[in-house]
This record gives C-alpha cells, sequence and structure tokens, in this order.
C-alpha cells in the first residue's frame, strides 16, 4: 500500500515507526523545512533511502504520486485543509488530533469522505493501550453496571523550550491550548467510554505561567452525559518540574478501575463484583512505553489498513474525531460565555479568548 506522510515535526517519528512495523510503501515525505524530513527519516535509518521522495510541497506530492493512504502530521490549524484535499483525490487519510479545529470542518472531513468512499481515521492511538483495550471490554460486557461517574486527569509539563521549537503552539489559528493539544486524548478516552452522548458541559480554563502563549495552560470541566453519568476533566502543562500522570477513572455500581501511567498505559486498581481468576492478570498490568505518546500508533495504522483493504469504518473513525474536538470546542464555549453548554455543539471555531482567562 502506497503512502506518504505530510509534516515531520514531533509527532511524525511515531508515523513512520507505525510505516516500518505494518510494511507500508513509504512512497514520500513532505514538510515546508526540508531538514525536517531528513530529521525524522535519520532517526529510523532512512535517510540515504532515495525511494522516499522529498517534498516542500503537500500539493504536488499527491499530485505526482498514486497514493492509497497519507497520514497528516502537520499543525492542527491545517489539517482540515489537507486531509480535504487528500479526499478530495480519492486518499484514504489518518489525521493527528485534533481532526480540525471547527465542527464545521470536521463535518466536511466527514461528508467529502462519505461521498467519495475513502477512509478516514482520527489518530487517537491510546484506545490501543492495552490497559485501555481491558477497560473497553469490561464496559462492554457490563461488568461496571450503572455507570455513576468518571475522570480523566492530564498532568503533564511543557516549558518554553517546547514552544519555542514550533511558534505555531499555544495560537488560538493553529493549535489550542492544554485542552485542544496535550488532553484531547483523554477527552477522547472519557467521552467514548462514558457513552459519547452529552448533555451539557461548564468549564474553566486559565492561563497560569505561559504568558508568551495566546492560550490556556490550564483547562477543568464537569460534564453531564445523557446516561445520567458525569465525568470531571483537568488538563494542564503546568505540572513541575515534569509529566506527572495522564490517569483514567471509571466508576460503576459493580466496578471500578483507574488507569495511570504517563499516557493511560497501566492498570493501577481493577475491582469488579464478578472478579474471576483471569482478572488477576490486570491487577497493576504495565505497558512500557518509550515516550507519552505511547505504542497504539503501529496498531492503529494496522487497523486503517485492514479497513482499506475490507472496505470497513476504521475502529477510530472521523466521527471519533469530531466528538473528542467538539468536547474540547464546548469547554472553550463555556469558559467565553461564562456558563453550561448543552450539546451537540453547531459550531465553535478556535477563537482569540485573550483576556477573557
Amino acid at each position: 500500500m502506497k503512502y506518504a506522510l505530510i509534516g515531520c515535526g514531533r509527532i511524525s517519528t511515531n508515523h513512520v515507526k507505525a510505516v516500518i512495523n505494518n510494511k507500508l510503501e513509504f512512497v514520500a515525505a513532505c514538510d515546508v523545512v526540508p531538514e525536517h524530513i531528513e530529521n525524522v527519516l535519520s532517526k529510523h535509518g532512512l535517510e540515504k533511502d532515495a525511494s522516499i521522495k522529498r517534498y516542500t510541497d503537500y500539493k504536488k506530492m499527491i499530485e505526482e504520486n498514486d497514493l492509497e493512504l497519507v497520514g497528516i502530521a502537520t499543525e492542527s490549524g491545517i489539517h482540515a485543509e489537507i486531509a480535504l484535499y487528500c479526499i478530495e483525490h480519492g486518499i484514504n487519510v489518518i489525521i493527528e488530533k485534533p481532526m480540525a479545529m471547527s465542527i464545521a470542518d470536521a463535518n466536511k472531513i466527514i461528508e467529502l469522505s462519505e461521498k467519495k468512499h475513502v477512509k478516514v481515521s482520527a489518530c487517537h492511538q491510546n484506545r490501543f493501550n492495552i490497559a485501555v483495550q481491558e477497560m473497553r471490554k469490561a464496559l462492554e460486557a457490563g461488568r461496571f453496571g450503572k455507570l455513576s461517574h468518571g475522570s480523566i486527569h492530564v498532568r503533564w509539563n511543557r516549558n518554553k523550550d517546547y514552544y519555542t521549537q514550533a511558534p505555531w503552539r499555544g495560537t488560538w489559528a493553529q493549535d489550542g491550548g492544554a485542552l485542544m493539544n496535550q488532553c484531547i486524548h483523554g477527552i477522547d478516552l472519557l467521552r467514548w467510554m462514558m457513552g459519547n452522548e452529552i448533555d451539557e458541559v461548564y468549564g474553566v480554563t486559565k492561563q497560569q505561567f505561559h504568558d508568551y502563549l495566546e492560550a490556556e495552560d490550564i483547562g477543568m470541566a464537569v460534564v453531564k452525559f445523557k446516561n445520567g453519568a458525569v465525568a470531571t476533566i483537568e488538563g494542564t502543562t503546568n505540572v513541575y518540574p515534569q509529566n506527572l500522570e495522564e490517569t483514567l477513572y471509571l466508576f460503576g455500581e459493580k466496578g471500578t478501575v483507574k488507569l495511570g501511567g504517563k499516557s493511560t498505559n497501566n492498570i493501577d486498581v481493577w475491582n469488579f463484583a464478578d472478579e474471576t481468576e483471569a482478572d488477576q492478570s490486570n491487577k497493576g498490568l504495565e505497558e512500557q512505553t518509550s515516550n507519552v505518546y505511547g505504542n497504539g500508533h503501529t496498531s492503529l495504522y494496522a487497523d486503517v489498513i485492514d479497513a482499506i483493504r475490507n472496505d470497513r469504518q476504521p475502529y477510530v473513525d472521523a466521527y471519533a474525531g469530531r466528538n473528542a474536538l467538539e468536547l474540547v470546542l464546548a469547554i472553550y464555549k463555556s469558559q467565553k460565555e461564562g456558563r453550561a453548554v448543552k450539546l451537540p455543539l453547531d459550531d465553535f471555531a478556535s477563537v482569540d479568548m485573550t483576556g477573557e482567562f
């Protein structure tokens, strides 16, 4: 399957690793800064591979190559533009989070992909974590009983060096803040686990320590789900001196699970009323990861490849991407308007909220 990567920044090495692990035909890589391409290829011993074409113009790359799958890992603000161009040309896409910066653009991606019969996957790779998969299996088996509440905590650190590496980070037009960039993976997991259907959201965001950014470095929210469950969200880049944890809690009448580690890659608590001997292997489960992005990109790519070959929806589809985006935007809207916000959200494009904190 012929593949190309657009965007060769910080996260791109996980995409290249997934390409290699899944034995895709790596046709081309594109970045507006040519040395970024060489940097990521060199991490995987591919810097001398002349079969991988290099481009600075993604449109030219698409026009000159017969591609089946494209990974989009650019700054967030142009995800939708690139995705729509690829889809228009009949190319399947994996889009890094967030899938788009507005509900309108997310809807355009969904509508065009269905019209063109191509597959779109939002890159929420943590759904493939072993711990997350175990929680999901227990949930689908009804082992939690009625859900009471849940929470996601993304307690990470991002210093000034991180933001100076890429000037688009922390801007409203191209990124958003801690919730949109760092916490959206956890927000995706929380919404997915708790039934997806949300009644209303009340959120507060602030900028505490990163005054050189436009966007927030701490966001908190309370979410009321239509099934009666409630949840809290905490996402921040203010933890001193380094990443602390990403934890997901789920509380039901017959079960309690806490996923922990740096990126929901461990099982810290696993308690069920109908406990069996098989549950013992989940207590204290730890999945080793090399960074906070985890190991899920390889599994997500494998799933998308299979979805293309068997003409089915990807496990993490475009609707999942829109759901995670919608919840972040609802928190931003709540902060902006100082009130609880009802869902579904018709649209709330990323806006300049400077002075609103």
